[in-house]
């Protein structure tokens, strides 16, 4: 494609050389570089993209586009100048990758907890109504079916509308996506037009890059606020930060909740370990999940299927059918008649939803022993929290080790200590290593108790010192299980 083609909605500063030079792919890592690629330097969080611009005309650049011209500047060679490659990156990556979210529907969601769930089950729902689809997700990648692993929940722009560009090359009509709040902050969504989007909550995280709720409530919201008239956004009501997301929002607006009036409403009839009887819309039906955090996220694919031209029989039909996301409020059954859930709950908010959820299933009738670490170089002030409401809704917990990532476990624990009370000190324990940690919860347990492990959910590594080791909360689990039915 040529180059005047790709930037054909963006106004340059200043052109030097052929803007009519023929451009055979764009990239942000110059690393990644080919010959006849275009090369978008951007001022990173990690790292500054022009201080490689050098690197990547070695590699093959034909063009690069910067906010300023590098000293050097080759014949044969062009160097296109914005105020701002960040703010235009994804404009650019979409015209290269032929607009894909004009040949589909994509739908984004948003919040703190939920997103994988509820943009998984709708994929896995509007597959089983028999349309090609793709997903977005933390957990995977998929192209109708086909996985591809995913490194982050919303990938940079290239990569993101590449993947939207396979999708729709593949004659996908639906694509559903999880946006974090990095992603609308750094502009990954950029260029790309949403049929629909969904909010579920918003609760303290990530205010290691954001700084403050306020900042990352914002975030948040900037993705509502460039949603089109003619797009739908899917608001969880009981959220009080759900009025806040659409306040300037031109799209369609409809509501969903479990306490008040709202456009999708749902209350609970019965729940155990395998699922709920929910009464949606005044239709009852059994879905597999537990919860009331997830008859949120019930609502919220119900909402959304309506909203894309479903009957709300055919929904929840289909809904009964699906299966709960990897590492989402996963049970396993041991051998000794106890009950173990891998859950992804990483912040105070998504451990107090799991542990109520599994609270009300038990009634009273079983202990509850929690194992809960927190990621290394991530949002300090979570931790003491997490450990006081795993404590506060828990028989016993054991802190032990997340992804340290650059930092001393022990001196993540000591964080999280600093949030026990008095009175609950003698219900916890610290065990660093995460396998013995698992093991020790598990021999504690007793018939009719549940062991809670969380924070990892479907990842399958421990990341320490830059090094990801194999490591599945799900695969320890099933090994105890193993030794316990060979006793």
């Amino acid at each position: 494609m040529k180059l005047s083609e790709i930037l054909k909605n963006i106004v340059p500063l200043e052109v030097k050389g052929d803007i009519e030079v023929e451009v055979q792919g764009v990239n942000i890592d110059s690393r990644q570089i080919k010959n006849g690629d275009l090369f978008v330097a951007i001022r990173g969080t990690q790292a500054d993209g022009h201080r490689f611009v050098p690197a990547a005309l070695e590699q093959g650049a034909v063009a690069v586009l910067c906010e300023e011209f590098p000293e050097k500047m080759p014949e044969g060679k062009t160097f296109v100048r914005v105020q701002n490659t960040e703010s235009v990156v994804g404009e650019v990556a979409t015209q290269f990758y032929g607009d894909p979210t004009s040949r589909l529907k994509l739908v984004g969601v948003t919040g703190t907890n939920g997103k994988t769930t509820i943009a998984t089950l709708l994929y896995e729902m509007f597959r089983k109504f028999g349309y090609k689809c793709g997903l977005c997700s933390t957990v995977c990648n998929y192209v109708d079916g086909k996985a591809y692993h995913a490194s982050q929940t919303t990938p940079d722009p290239v990569s993101l509308n590449r993947l939207l560009g396979q999708m729709a090359d593949e004659g996908c009509q639906y694509a559903f996506m999880e946006v974090s709040s990095h992603a609308v902050s750094q502009k990954r969504i950029g260029g790309l037009r949403f049929a629909g989007g969904i909010f579920t909550n918003l609760t303290r995280d990530h205010l290691d890059y954001h700084k403050t709720f306020e900042n990352y409530r914002d975030a948040k919201k900037a993705f509502f606020d460039q949603l089109g008239a003619d797009a739908f956004a899917v608001v969880n009501a009981d959220d009080r930060n759900g009025k806040v997301m659409v306040q300037n929002c031109l799209a369609d607006v409809k509501t969903y909740s479990q306490t008040r009036m709202a456009d999708f409403h749902a209350k609970i009839l019965d729940m155990n370990f395998q699922g709920m009887w929910l009464q949606v819309n005044g239709i009852e039906v059994h879905v597999p999940l537990v919860g009331k955090f997830n008859v949120s996220n019930a609502l919220a694919i119900f909402g959304v299927a309506v909203m894309l031209g479903k009957e709300p029989e055919e929904v929840l039909t289909v809904l009964s059918m699906l299966r709960s996301v990897s590492g989402r409020f996963e049970t396993l059954t041991s051998p000794r008649g106890y009950v173990s859930i891998v859950d992804y709950a990483h912040t105070p908010d998504a451990l107090v939803n799991v542990l109520s959820a599994i609270h009300e299933v038990l009634g009273g009738k079983g202990k509850v022993i929690t194992v809960c670490g927190a990621g290394g170089n991530r949002d300090k002030g979570k931790r003491p929290q997490m450990a006081y409401e795993a404590a506060n809704n828990s028989d016993t917990v054991i802190l032990t080790s997340d992804n340290p990532r650059y930092e001393n476990p022990n001196d993540i624990l000591t964080d999280m200590l600093a949030g026990i009370t008095a009175e609950q000190q003698g219900r916890v324990l610290s065990v660093v290593d995460r396998r013995q940690a698992i093991h020790a919860a598990c021999m504690m347990a007793q018939k009719g108790d549940v062991v809670l492990v969380a924070g990892k959910g479907h990842e399958d590594y421990q990341e320490v010192n830059g090094v990801k080791h194999h490591f599945d909360d799900k695969e320890v689990v099933l090994g105890v299980y193993e030794t316990e039915q060979k006793r």
